[in-house]
């Protein structure tokens, strides 16, 4: 589907619009997560491809390029294949042959100069093409590298993201502070109880069973001394 939308659309609008499709569905690129991983991934497939596109296209030239300066190469042997046939005719005396052969001569010398130009513009072509990809090569490369750092960057926030929810699952402070208020919590139950235990207590009755604690207490008293002075007496 991208593929289409790039040809149908040209790659920089096709990337646009793919963007807008990330941004309306919730994953944007700027998010650092997965997607951002994914359209970087999906970049340096396209760079590749330009990459192989251009690598195309300067071995194009470099064969357009030696095809002319072969065809130059062998304009120059047949000018000078020309001009022995001159020297020749005219050391026979076939002063027609001879002419003949010359005028063949000037007529490659005049084309010469334009086919010599042709070559060197193709050659300059050709290393013009062959520094741009060169460097093109080299910054593929370079987002190569870069993406094994995100993919290496995202291992590591994974892992941190892990680290972060096994923290927040364990959540031990919030579970230290649950006892704690659990622990306050029984704490102040328990005073409430006594403190109502004493209040529903009768202070009447608890001073009534007091006294008759005490008159009892008085009266064991009284009865054991009585006990340890009959003990005492003299028997008859």
């Amino acid at each position: 589907m991208k593929k289409v939308l790039y040809w149908v659309m040209g790659e920089k609008a096709g990337r646009a619009i793919v963007g807008s499709w990330n941004w309306l569905w919730g994953i944007p690129t700027e998010s650092g997560g997965r997607v951002s991983v994914e359209v970087a991934e999906e970049s340096i497939r396209s760079m590749q491809e330009s990459v192989q596109k251009l690598a195309t296209a300067v071995a194009t030239q470099v064969s357009a390029y030696e095809r002319a300066k072969q065809k130059y190469e062998a304009k120059v042997k047949e000018m000078q294949g020309f001009e022995q046939q001159a020297m020749m005719a005219q050391g026979k005396g076939n002063e027609e042959a001879a002419r003949l052969a010359m005028t063949k001569v000037i007529q490659t010398e005049q084309i010469l100069p334009q086919l010599e130009a042709q070559v060197l513009q193709a050659e300059k072509y050709v290393e013009v093409s062959k520094d741009k990809l060169k460097r093109e090569r080299q910054k593929l490369e370079e987002y190569k590298t870069d993406l094994s750092n995100m993919k290496d960057m995202q291992e590591i926030n994974k892992a941190l993201g892990e680290m972060s929810k096994v923290n927040n699952d364990l959540n031990i402070d919030s579970a230290r502070s649950q006892f704690e208020q659990a622990k306050n919590a029984l704490e102040r139950r328990n005073l409430q109880q006594n403190s109502l235990a004493e209040l529903s207590e009768d202070p009447t009755e608890k001073l009534k069973a007091d006294l008759d604690n005490m008159v009892v207490d008085d009266e064991v008293s009284r009865r054991l001394q009585m006990m340890n002075d009959s003990q005492k007496l003299p028997r008859e």
